[in-house]
């Protein structure tokens, strides 16, 4: 017998020994980035370093090492996000690298525990709920408890959530979080406690899950079953997470048990854009990402692309404020530009009086409406100004509104398919058995204890509770939903039928129903990119689409519009020109954050993510005068830029038309 030696090929260590010119396109430490191997890494980003760009070149350079792509698991924060690097990295190397395993960790769970589901105690078929969705199953637990007739104050659904949520989200027991965050409910504990209880058996009853259980449950699922993990994370030899400063602490424990076999881990970065405690993110997870993976190597991106050196400036003397960071300084070969304008307003009306005239002056010199933007701590800090941009009919957008799946129409049709995929899933069926004139939540409920105990959950004429002032449209329901489970509908046919079905009810219901009817023939043609409803449902939860033609069906008559904006919308984004507005102790920072060096730290980072949004020229305004429920009062600005270095901004004044030809004459009789 022959034999023939295959030799081992010998790593590619060297950015010469790949087709990609990598040492051409990165700088100094991206490249250290892209070329870091073996073991665990944090690259701390700073604002405008090329973050993604460094993402993108490490995952072509890994897949042409010749690692094998479906081996590599790039988390991200939004599928988009994933999806496009991806499809950048195979531009820049070849197909293969759409191979490589991308998504959010909600969307990455999700597959996992659908993966190993009887391990879980859940049938294969559970479904996702929305925040929406968990808001109504809180409140019928609640009501269910009779707790909606205290006499005494409850917290509402949208407190009990955000309570129920954070306990999960940071690990804390009820009463850590009562105490810290809720004092005014600390002797409501065991009320709290069983309407947590109510909202997970119910859960767990209907087969549905919510955001933090697909979190959970795999976590779970990795520490009870060894044999899992091991074969789960034996499939990644390289992880990679994106935005790492937004990561709770069961998303960081997660990225521990993904990476436990090879322990080649990369978080990516920024500790100084850490700004979304809110939702649960721990600006810890990335502090201790050293501690959490022995032998971490730091990699600082310091180099910024995005915006002038003056700009970086006022961000550097920003960041030196905060009491726990990794040390970094920006700095850029960009063009000098101004400095950062400082500009005290009377009132807060002439603070939107000199945003409206002076984004009308700017695109008198060429810079479109959308290079330009207004950003602020809260979304009413704008009211003033929409008035006026209203007035000077000048187009504006605003961010951080409602999303397309949660607005009622669209959630009225997915509540018929989620029935279809999950008959046990009340409160879709809820949803849809409460359009029907004369149910109400009680026939709602008989028909639902019809429905748990029926062999053919969908002829819901067949039950004896239907009373015959509704009977007509039961029976259109169930014709709809039978003829749906009974025939072989692609996905976008059973959306065209369920829509066609809904349609008198949209009518009946809206007095804007023509846009709302838009809207579902959007979804229809949505609908025709998916091979199964539980894969849309799942989909459509995991990574909701944001626009409506509710939203957006005027604003696209005009030109692009000015945009405006709360800071945590604007995040990732960037402008020309950026106006940051009520710039004021007690909004920004927060008068709620002023007691606690941690969330004032959080503040000053909000501040700084407002700042590296701007390329060109970067506006603070503040009003000299506000008004509150007690009457006029004069303000102070931001502390944080009361501690701003004097080479950092330029003072601008505000004149009234014809007052600087007073104040010159003025000057010249002093002079005379």
């Amino acid at each position: 017998m022959k034999k023939f030696v295959l030799k081992r090929e010998e790593p590619r260590l060297r950015p010469e020994d790949y087709s990609i010119p990598y040492s051409d396109l990165l700088n100094k430490q991206q490249l250290e980035a892209v070329f870091h191997d073996k073991g665990p890494a944090l690259v701390v980003a700073g604002a405008g370093t090329g973050k993604t760009r460094t993402l993108i070149h490490r995952v072509a350079r890994l897949v042409e090492s010749g690692i094998d792509p479906s081996e590599i698991l790039l988390l991200t924060f939004t599928r988009r996000a994933a999806n496009e690097m991806i499809q950048r990295a195979s531009s820049i190397l070849d197909e293969r690298c759409k191979r490589v395993k991308g998504g959010t960790f909600h969307f990455y769970c999700s597959q996992i525990l659908h993966r190993y589901v009887e391990f879980i105690g859940y049938p294969n078929n559970f479904t996702i709920i929305d925040t929406a969705d968990a808001l109504e199953i809180i409140q019928f637990v609640r009501t269910q408890l009779n707790l909606n007739k205290k006499k005494e104050r409850f917290p509402n659904k949208n407190t009990l959530y955000s309570i129920i949520s954070t306990c999960k989200n940071k690990h804390l027991d009820l009463r850590v979080v009562l105490m810290d965050s809720y004092p005014q409910f600390i002797n409501l504990e065991s009320k709290i406690e069983k309407v947590s209880e109510g909202y997970e058996q119910y859960k767990e009853r209907n087969f549905v899950m919510d955001f933090d259980d697909l979190l959970i449950k795999t976590t779970e699922l990795l520490e009870q079953h060894e044999d899992i993990r091991i074969k789960v994370a034996g499939n990644h030899r390289f992880v990679m997470v994106d935005e790492y400063q937004d990561a709770n602490k069961l998303q960081a424990k997660l990225t521990v048990l993904f990476s436990s076999v090879h322990g080649n881990v990369m978080g990516v970065g920024d500790d100084a854009q850490s700004i979304y405690s809110f939702r649960g993110a721990d600006h810890q997870n990335i502090m201790e990402f050293p501690n959490l993976f022995a032998g971490t190597k730091i990699i600082k991106l310091e180099e910024n692309y995005r915006s002038t050196p003056e700009i970086l400036t006022t961000a550097n003397n920003l960041l030196s404020q905060a009491t726990y960071k990794f040390d970094k300084h920006l700095y850029s070969k960009n063009s000098e530009g101004d400095r950062p304008a400082l500009v005290k307003a009377p009132s807060e009306h002439d603070q939107s009086r000199f945003i409206s005239q002076a984004v009308i002056q700017l695109r008198e010199q060429g810079i479109e409406l959308n290079d330009m933007s207004v950003l602020f701590r809260n979304g009413r800090d704008s009211f003033d100004l929409e008035v006026e941009l209203n007035r000077k009919n000048i187009p504006f957008v605003k961010y951080g509104g409602q999303k397309f799946t949660e607005a009622a129409h669209i959630k009225d049709v997915l509540a018929h398919i989620r029935v279809m995929v999950n008959p046990m899933d009340t409160i879709a069926w809820n949803r849809v058995l409460m359009l029907i004139d004369g149910i109400g939540p009680k026939s709602a409920q008989d028909l639902f204890q019809w429905i748990r105990l029926s062999s053919n959950p969908y002829q819901l004429d067949m039950s004896e509770s239907v009373s015959k002032s509704y009977l007509k449209q039961i029976k259109s329901l169930s014709k709809l939903l039978v003829n749906i489970k009974d025939s072989e509908h692609t996905v976008s046919e059973t959306v065209e039928l369920i829509v066609e079905y809904y349609r008198d009810f949209c009518e009946k219901r809206y007095d804007d129903y023509p846009k709302r009817l838009k809207d579902l023939e959007a979804f229809i043609n949505i609908s025709l990119g998916f091979v199964s409803l539980e894969k849309m449902l799942e989909e459509l939860a995991l990574d909701p689409i944001t626009a409506s033609a509710v939203d957006t069906e005027q604003k696209q008559k005009d030109e692009p519009p000015l945009v405006l904006s709360t800071i945590h919308s604007a995040k990732g984004l960037e402008w020309e020109h950026v106006f940051i507005i009520q710039c004021l102790d007690g909004i920004l920072p927060s008068a709620y954050s002023i007691e606690d060096d941690a969330q004032l730290d959080e503040e000053l980072r909000l501040l700084y993510v407002a700042t590296t949004r701007a390329k060109k020229m970067l506006y603070y305004s503040y009003p000299a005068l506000a008004q509150s429920a007690y009457g006029d009062y004069f303000t102070k600005p931001s502390r944080f830029l009361d501690q701003l270095e004097d080479n950092s901004l330029e003072v601008w004044q505000l004149m009234e038309e014809g007052q600087e030809e007073l104040e010159e004459g003025k000057n010249n009789l002093l002079n005379n």
